[in-house]
């Protein structure tokens, strides 16, 4: 595996991207000296929970600013967002009947998610080839993924925003599912998570999201380190 300040440094946002959304930020996090283990965290996930359900008694989810910047972006790619939500809707819909427990890391980074309101993905970095690249697809790229209970390979649509490294798509739709190859699991000691902001989310709020994600990532394990990188137009 690259080294994980290598990763970062190497990580880009296609020109394309950004004229789609101007206003868009991604800020990598890469933890080094996760201790593999199972167990989740159920406080944060219930205040999470909590979290969700006071936004909820105010608006509607889609009403939400950030949820509803989210709505705009994938309409100008061409997705529909009442049919593939964005991982902020999606996790912010299901909070109040409870967020799933999948296992300590991913459940980590989705209470963030629903929190700090903002998309976060988590990919176990010891299954990368090469360095994450946001761009917006040819239609050409592999994407693994499951269907009827069977693996299988999908393509993304022409010109859909996604995730890839060298070996294919690692999330479609730019936060809307991630591929199985670099899932977060149990064994996972290396870990690479993207925060996703546009207007009106601010790069203070993106930053304290950030930081609550290091605060708890520095808890499974005592050796955890961290590193950090903001691509911004």
């Amino acid at each position: 595996m690259t080294r994980p300040h290598e990763v970062l440094e190497a990580a880009t946002v296609a020109r394309e991207v950004h004229e789609l959304a101007p206003d868009y930020r991604a800020l990598l996090v890469v933890a080094d000296g996760l201790t593999p283990g199972e167990g989740t965290d159920d406080e944060l996930l219930a205040r999470a929970e909590e979290h969700a359900c006071s936004l909820l008694a105010e608006r509607p989810v889609e009403e939400l600013p950030h949820v509803a910047a989210w709505r705009a972006a994938y309409r100008a790619f061409g997705a529909k967002p009442q049919r593939t939500r964005n991982s902020l809707e999606a996790l912010t819909r299901r909070a109040p009947d409870g967020l799933p427990r999948v296992n300590r890391l991913t459940d980590v980074y989705n209470a963030v998610s629903v929190l700090h309101q903002v998309p976060v993905g988590g990919e176990d970095l010891g299954r990368y080839a090469g360095a994450p690249r946001l761009v917006r697809a040819t239609g050409q790229e592999r994407f693994d993924t499951a269907a009827g209970g069977q693996d299988v390979v999908e393509h993304p649509e022409p010109g859909e925003v996604v995730w890839c490294d060298d070996a294919g798509v690692t999330c479609r739709r730019w936060n809307w599912r991630q591929a199985r190859r670099t899932q977060l699991h149990e064994g996972t000691g290396t870990a690479l998570f993207i925060l996703d902001a546009l207007a009106p989310m601010t790069d203070a709020a993106l930053g304290a999201a950030a930081d609550d994600l290091v605060e708890h990532l520095s808890a499974l394990g005592p050796s955890v380190r961290t590193w950090r990188r903001l691509l911004a137009p």
